[in-house]
């Protein structure tokens, strides 16, 4: 796919679901990808080891794809959890693992690569929102939080980076089939899920093919939002 090839695109959380399917379909592309991931062990690409609710290490991250191939290209800002739970079980620490991951490791992965884009005078950034950045669903009102914060967060992006030359996409996927469930504990509300997506889910290449039409496109063409479900899904 033209525009692709040859591009250096950063992935974070790209150890399953969505940000493998991107690595794996960008690559085919011919991209030069560099994947962060906490469990490095499931990947055979340029891997470095990251767990975006720490700051440092999403430095390393964009430092190591710089070192390795002379610059970034393209920001994918995928790392998420969605614990669902009605608010009245106070699963506190969860919310609090929901924003550090889903919000704050959005912002960490900005703040790594905003200085490379702004001296290149190019870049883009891709952050991952969801459907429930634009529905909130029962049991999941912190995670629609976080992800309604995501969409907030780029388009405040894309208005400040204009005058570096720097594209803004976030993509807001329905029901794909990834490990996403699995963050669930609460048994009632994890059988609801699990019964959802085995129902409705699409494969994450779906996502894939998303990232890979906002990349593709020409310089002078910002695709900002891309909003996404299973034809079936009502929600």
């Amino acid at each position: 796919m033209e525009g692709i090839e040859g591009k250096v695109v950063v992935i974070s959380g790209a150890g399953s679901g969505l940000g493998e399917a991107a690595a794996r379909y960008l690559s085919a592309q011919g991209a030069k990808v560099v994947l962060g991931a906490r469990r490095v062990e499931r990947l055979q690409a340029l891997t470095v080891e990251t767990d975006v609710t720490r700051r440092a290490q999403v430095e390393h991250l964009v430092e190591d794809a710089v070192e390795t191939f002379g610059q970034i290209d393209v920001m994918i800002n995928n790392a998420g959890l969605m614990p669902h739970s009605p608010l009245e079980r106070l699963k506190v620490d969860e919310w609090d693992r929901m924003i550090d991951v889903n919000l704050k490791g959005v912002l960490y992965g900005i703040a790594a690569a905003l200085p490379r884009f702004k001296e290149q005078k190019a870049g883009h950034f891709i952050n991952v929102s969801s459907v429930a950045g634009h529905k909130v669903s029962m049991n999941g009102a912190v995670y629609a939080a976080t992800k309604h914060a995501v969409r907030a967060l780029s388009e405040g992006l894309r208005r400040e980076v204009k005058p570096y030359n720097i594209r803004t996409t976030v993509i807001s996927p329905g029901a794909v089939a990834t490990e996403l469930p699995e963050s669930i504990t609460e048994p009632d509300v994890a059988e609801d899920i699990h019964g959802f997506y085995e129902d409705y889910a699409i494969p994450a290449d779906s996502f894939a093919r998303a990232v890979a039409f906002a990349v593709s496109q020409p310089e002078d063409v910002d695709i900002n939002e891309i909003l996404y479900r299973p034809t079936r899904q009502a929600l």
